[in-house]
């Protein structure tokens, strides 16, 4: 079984009559095809409820036979019958979703926690089989006596069949609140305590935990976006806390390599956009602002995300942590009007940049108060670790900081409380790749905290960019360095940090150099990186002190990556505002590159927009040789003329200067021609 959620709520029952109306014989094939998909479970152990999935089964062993001997004789199957068997279908439709439940991966803890509801539904099951075949007409069914006598002694044992709770599964869901309890109250359980649970519930290694922590996440996910009690959403949360306990102290030889989780493809990579700009996201959900607001602390959030945040009581400000003096909320009309600008010049939907993003903002705080306390504690254990624990066991500590931060936003801010930061610098300097792999990915998670950016850039006196850099240019592996690329970006994001990066002498080379010998990933992260640099004016004479320019006019003609054509096109554009970055530009094959992606259908808007800039800028600095090569292209026009009607207000403006500089280019020439 997949750990992920189908369509359809655990522990439910969707009213679904699949056989309703059809014919005896199709009727008849289903329930042979459900029970024997019911009696596949026997092969399996059930974590919790052993004893009522094994009598569930075995009654329905003896209906498979039953029904199997039906088909065998063709036997006449009358009105009465046709609709005890429906009543059948339905019940046993139910009971194989219940199994499904019983033995899915990943859920063996919910299940546990459900164990009397889950014991009353096997009950309810067991009494509507009964029923059904009380009221069957077996004299009007055709089968040996021998399965006629099986029949009625299921019949029998469902009647009085004692489907109840486990009493071992009862002691165990008991510790397990116990536990919470403990967690709750800032205390740490015993090791051999979580053990005794972790044994019953059958996990013998890391990634079966982690399986359960991803399950209940997205359960989470599902329950937090629509109506559902709150006690029952708290407990989800204490229990992916404990989850997430056992499996960053219990499990001393992890096998995390092969989980999958972070390793191997496109899920293992941060990658990161031009088009996003961190400024304009809310620092609670981490989505560009729709409505952004101000509050007493001076900082800024989206609206619905500090009001939910209000609403829950809470009268600090998640950002500085400092005590708010009100609950006013200042609509922050300047910061609104830039990110429409953005997001009409770079054709980003708010409401789409929202979809795509997974809502993080439900990780602001723990979720519960044991939650709360059991991640301080695993935080603290990790910190020691990182500090005083063996290579292997840093490795070990560092990857589940990498993990725990990775979508949390809580997490992220009890992490850099109990000071992993500082360690996870030092171990950037490791011989180890996995060790350096694992301790920069955790510093890019958590740099995206705006404590994280501050930790890092403080520590080690003040030098705390320094391990950063190192790996930039000198890390053991491209993926090492592709984090720390992106760490650029995440720390550029503060204006103040982006003069401290770009004034040191091995940054920008060093991105420089990645975009020279990366693979696609790597390039993306650092022409990224690089653009977050130049928004600061002197980087952006750096810059053109060193080969950017040529790496990205071959990166415009070689790659057939939309996404970093966009980022490349963005960095030029930005590039080309000033007359020593035109020049550059115009050196290189850029501006024919450039005007031939204006024309590509295949570009997204806001990279045909980075374009139109690049082109207008280079038309005004380059002068009337550049304006007498593109009026060559007859076909620029049209594109130009797209733009104005399609374009954003901005983009449409741009198209219509450009168009007039090209008209009066050819008026010029009709004139000298004239003459």
């Amino acid at each position: 079984m997949n750990w992920k959620l189908n369509h359809r709520k655990i522990l439910t029952f969707p009213a679904v009559h699949p056989c309703s109306g059809a014919s005896p014989a199709t009727l008849l094939a289903s329930l042979i095809t459900l029970s024997e998909n019911i009696t596949g479970f026997q092969s399996k152990l059930a974590s919790t409820q052993r004893k009522n999935t094994r009598n569930s089964i075995r009654l329905v062993q003896i209906l498979l036979i039953f029904f199997q001997e039906i088909r065998e004789n063709h036997s006449f199957l009358s009105s009465s019958l046709v609709l005890s068997f429906s009543e059948l279908h339905l019940t046993l439709q139910k009971l194989h979703l219940l199994l499904q439940d019983c033995f899915q991966d990943g859920a063996r803890v919910w299940i546990l926690m459900k164990s009397e509801l889950v014991a009353s539904h096997f009950s309810e099951l067991i009494r509507d089989i009964a029923t059904a075949l009380d009221v069957l007409p077996m004299d009007k069914v055709y089968v040996s006596e021998e399965v006629r006598e099986l029949v009625e002694l299921v019949a029998h044992q469902a009647r009085k069949a004692k489907m109840g709770l486990d009493p071992d599964d009862k002691n165990i869901c008991k510790s397990v609140h116990s536990i919470l309890d403990l967690f709750e109250n800032g205390v740490e359980p015993e090791l051999g305590v979580l053990k005794s649970v972790l044994e019953y519930l059958g996990f013998k290694n890391w990634s079966e935990c982690n399986k359960e922590i991803k399950f209940l996440d997205e359960l989470i996910g599902r329950e937090s976006s629509g109506i559902c009690d709150e006690r029952e959403l708290q407990l989800m949360y204490s229990l992916m806390a404990f989850l997430c306990y056992c499996r960053g102290v219990v499990f001393e030889n992890p096998d995390y390599v092969n989980d999958g989780s972070l390793g191997g493809g496109r899920s293992s990579f941060e990658l990161i956009s031009c088009v996003n700009t961190e400024d304009f996201r809310c620092p609670i959900s981490l989505e560009l602002m729709s409505d952004p607001v101000t509050v007493s602390t001076g900082q800024t959030y989206d609206r619905s995300s500090i009001q939910k945040w209000l609403k829950a009581g809470n009268m600090l400000c998640p950002k500085t942590g400092e005590r708010l003096t009100s609950a006013e909320l200042v609509p922050n009309h300047s910061l609104k009007k830039l990110i429409d600008q953005f997001c009409a010049e770079n054709g980003v939907s708010i409401s789409r940049a929202g979809a795509q993003n997974r809502d993080i903002s439900r990780t602001i705080v723990a979720g519960s108060a044991a939650a709360e306390q059991a991640m301080r504690l695993l935080a603290q254990f990790l910190a020691k670790r990182l500090n005083h624990g063996s290579e292997a066991e840093q490795n070990r500590a560092a990857y589940e900081v990498r993990l725990l931060a990775k979508s949390n936003i809580f997490n992220r801010s009890s992490l850099i409380e109990t000071g992993s930061i500082p360690p996870l610098l030092r171990l950037v300097y490791s011989s180890n790749t996995m060790v350096q792999e694992n301790a920069m990915a955790a510093l890019l998670r958590l740099s995206k905290h705006p404590q994280g950016k501050s930790a890092i850039m403080r520590n080690l006196g003040n030098r705390g960019l320094n391990p950063v850099l190192h790996v930039l240019n000198s890390g053991l592996k491209l993926e090492a360095k592709q984090m720390a690329a992106a760490t650029i970006f995440y720390l550029s994001s503060v204006e103040e940090y982006r003069k401290l990066i770009g004034a040191r002498p091995e940054a920008i080379p060093g991105l420089v150099e990645l975009i020279r010998i990366g693979t696609t990933h790597c390039k993306k992260n650092a022409i990224v990186a690089l653009f977050g640099l130049i928004l600061h004016p002197i980087n952006q004479q750096r810059v053109l002190e060193t080969d950017t320019v040529p790496l990205l006019a071959d990166t415009l003609k070689s790659s057939d990556q939309t996404d970093l054509v966009n980022d490349a096109i963005a960095v030029l554009a930005t590039l080309s505002e000033n007359a020593e970055g035109s020049a550059a530009i115009l050196q290189t094959c850029a501006l024919q590159l450039i005007s031939g992606l204006l024309k590509s259908s295949s570009l997204s808007r806001a990279g045909r927009e980075y374009c139109l800039s690049a082109l207008l800028n280079l038309t005004i600095h380059g002068g009337a040789e550049v304006t007498r090569d593109l009026a060559r292209d007859t076909s620029l026009p049209g594109s130009l003329y797209g733009l104005v009607t399609d374009g954003t207000p901005r983009g449409s403006r741009k198209a219509r200067t450009l168009l007039k500089m090209l008209q009066q280019h050819h008026e010029s020439v009709s004139s000298l021609a004239f003459d």
